[in-house]
């Protein structure tokens, strides 16, 4: 536990994937159990929308005190009042989901947030080590659960991955007897989000492989055969051209682009 240390978890209204009701976002909830593992009950909560959102007390129900809302309409940018908030305060990590379950879920958040305030992201994060000073140690998701530990000078944003900490169970007595900081804000509303038909997602067709097969044996032997997953490739000590030309190559041989 880091108490010296101002940390902030960003939360949003989840949406359950079957049922279609509302719910605490899974990401965001992690990012909160990251931030009580960093700084206990010093952690500061924070949502932007509407502070009457029943939601919101299954995140205070994992042990917080309090939970600070930043009140705005319905369809509002939470953008402009996250990044006003982050600046008037003395923030030192930033955690949020990798993206919401609703709305936009862009995954954009994090990005515009670091680029506008000017600090450095860190994205899919499995962990935060320790935080010494004016730097932390911190565990990135890799694919097929590889990890890889980076440092990175505070402050910083950092997106909470589905490989860190599992949120704890929300309680509903200390969720409902939670206090709500309600700071209300200026709207800045999205004309352009407003204009959006919002579907559900629909499952991306998977490539399948081309199999050129003489005999019956042949086919059958291909099409139980265990698959394979593609070695990598890790460019370290190459050259920026190269390293291009790597990227390019692959997306050619995917047929992403075509040569013309």
């Amino acid at each position: 536990m880091q108490p010296n240390i101002n940390v902030v978890s960003l939360v949003s209204v989840g949406r359950h994937p079957q049922s279609g009701r509302s719910r605490r976002a899974e990401q965001d909830g992690r990012a909160v159990e990251l931030g009580l593992k960093l700084t206990g009950k010093a952690l500061t909560v924070v949502h932007a929308g509407n502070a009457q959102e029943p939601v919101l007390r299954q995140y205070a129900g994992m042990g917080l005190s309090s939970l600070t809302v930043l009140a705005q309409e319905d369809g509002g940018d939470a953008l402009p009042v996250l990044a006003t908030f982050l600046q008037e305060n003395q923030i030192s990590v930033v955690l949020t989901g990798v993206r919401a379950e609703s709305g936009e879920s862009s995954g954009m958040l994090p990005y515009l947030l670091a680029e506008q305030l000017g600090w450095p992201l860190v994205p899919r994060v499995a962990d935060i080590v320790s935080i010494k000073d004016d730097s932390a140690e911190v565990l990135l998701a890799l694919p097929r659960g590889q990890r890889r530990a980076v440092i990175v000078k505070l402050p910083f944003i950092a997106s909470v991955d589905n490989a860190a900490q599992e949120a704890r169970q929300s309680a509903f007595g200390p969720g409902s007897r939670a206090e709500f900081n309600i700071v209300n804000v200026d709207s800045v509303m999205d004309d352009a989000a407003n204009q959006w038909q919002i579907s559900a997602a629909k499952p991306r067709p998977k490539r399948l492989k081309v199999v050129k097969a003489k005999t019956a044996a042949d086919r059958m032997k291909a099409a139980t055969a265990k698959p394979v997953g593609g070695g990598g490739k890790v460019m370290k000590n190459e050259t920026t051209a190269e390293k291009a030309q790597a990227i390019f190559d692959l997306l050619l041989e995917e047929k992403v682009m075509k040569k013309k």
